[in-house]
């Protein structure tokens, strides 16, 4: 089961470089794993499979579904499919899909232009987002055959693109569900509703398949301009949280001598309490950027880093151990795969360097990566010393410049504030300056 993009779009805006890149990985993981025969929902999957991949056969579910199913002798409403522009020259998908409507009780009258002849939705090839009135105009062509009948698609941009103006489902709806024929009098899923349902239906794929049953993508492009768009982003959110805490008069109840006094109040159980979250963190897959930052506001530039870096070490190290020797079985059904195998061959070649850059570079989730080191064959002392210099950068970063947030809440630009700022601007682009100077550049 893959629940990835075939990367269409990259290959219409002309993004070549990123397509290839993109799909080239998919293809690559299908062959490694002996797959040569693909279904496919999408109709431009299907074209991406049959024009990129000829080693690999692509076949449309409709076709399948449509084997077992029998026309139905009560018919319910009017409508007329839409093909796909992607399936026009594929005949088998026609005869699909039509049959399958009939088996949902639908009486089906053909559109002027179908099949072969079928018209364009209007936002073939992303012309809706560059010429939108251009676009407009095929879709009313479109509508306008369809003369008031329920439309029904087997392309999810078309299903949605059509029912914007007219009367548009899905066929998948149509057939997926006993009350298929009603729900064709709902409007398809668009925006943030069909962004949740897809994240739905991965959650809910991932967890009926064992691990190494299915992929979701891996591929990112344009690593390095995203390290510096991360600080961006950082940096704004607490400027904008600054301004508006100040607004607020928030900054009074948060003055120096009465935070000190707070944490005064909890004697040495202060600094106890905040290095046991951060030992226990990584265990639980809390994040832990925002505790670092709780470090410097709480305790200071120097403490905090000093509290930081050795629970955060710790808490790594109990993670390492804790796969290695306690919870090997269960850490490997939750990190089996081919990266976990690509992670164990690179370090036996090259040790301690791969935890290095792992820790530099965030090539793997900080979390499930002290587990998947422990079933590695580096030793303990190697991966705990090395753990600790190469977290050391960021946590001194973040928690400097944390530790200068009050400062910034009474407007006040200190030097610490300035430096710190200075610090995450370079650890978030040391990823980049590590590949630079590498030969081949991190591994994927």
């Amino acid at each position: 089961v893959v629940l990835d993009c075939c990367s269409k779009p990259s290959h219409d805006l002309g993004m070549e470089e990123s397509f290839s890149a993109s799909f080239g990985e998919l293809k690559g993981f299908l062959l490694e794993n002996g797959i040569k025969r693909v279904l496919v929902a999408c109709p431009n999957c299907w074209k991406v499979f049959a024009d990129n991949a000829p080693e690999i056969k692509v076949v449309t579910i409709y076709e399948i579904l449509a084997k077992d199913c029998t026309e139905a002798t009560e018919k319910t409403f009017e409508g007329k499919v839409h093909d796909s522009c992607a399936m026009r020259n594929h005949p088998e998908v026609f005869a699909a899909t039509r049959k399958l409507a009939e088996a949902r009780g639908i009486s089906l009258k053909e559109m002027e232009h179908s099949r072969r002849r079928t018209f364009c939705c209007g936002e073939g090839g992303s012309v809706s987002r560059l010429a939108p009135e251009f676009s407009g105009e095929w879709t009313k062509k479109r509508l306008k055959e369809a003369d008031g009948s329920k439309i029904i698609a087997y392309c999810a941009g078309c299903a949605n693109f059509l029912g914007r103006e007219g009367d548009a489902i899905h066929l998948l709806d149509l057939i997926s569900t006993p009350e298929g024929v009603a729900f064709a009098e709902k409007k398809t899923a668009r925006g943030v509703k069909s962004y949740l349902n897809r994240l739905r239906i991965k959650r809910a794929l991932s967890r009926k398949f064992p691990k190494g049953a299915g992929r979701s993508g891996t591929f990112r492009k344009g690593r390095d301009r995203a390290a510096l768009g991360k600080f961006i982003l950082f940096f704004a959110f607490f400027i904008l949280a600054a301004l508006a805490a100040r607004a607020m008069g928030v900054s009074q109840y948060l003055e120096g001598e009465r935070l000190r006094s707070l944490i005064e109040g909890f004697g040495p159980l202060a600094p106890a309490a905040y290095m046991l979250l951060f030992i226990i963190g990584p265990s639980l897959s809390l994040p832990g950027l925002p505790i670092t930052i709780a470090g410097g506001i709480l305790f200071g530039p120097f403490w905090g880093v000093v509290y930081t870096i050795t629970s955060a070490t710790i808490g790594a190290c109990l993670a390492f151990l804790a796969a290695r020797y306690l919870a090997r079985d269960f850490v490997e059904k939750r990190l089996s795969g081919t990266k976990l195998g690509r992670l164990d061959e690179e370090v036996a070649k090259n040790g301690w360097k791969v935890v290095a850059v792992t820790r530099l570079v965030p090539l793997f989730p900080f979390n499930l990566l002290n587990f998947a080191l422990g079933l590695t064959k580096i030793g303990f002392w190697p991966y705990a010393i090395t753990t600790f210099f190469c977290m050391l950068p960021a946590t001194v970063a973040y928690v400097v410049f944390s530790s200068s947030l009050l400062d910034l809440l009474r407007g006040e630009i200190s030097p610490v504030f300035l430096f710190g700022a200075l610090l995450v601007v370079f650890v978030s682009v040391l990823p980049v300056i590590l590949k630079r100077f590498s030969k081949d550049g991190p591994k994927r």
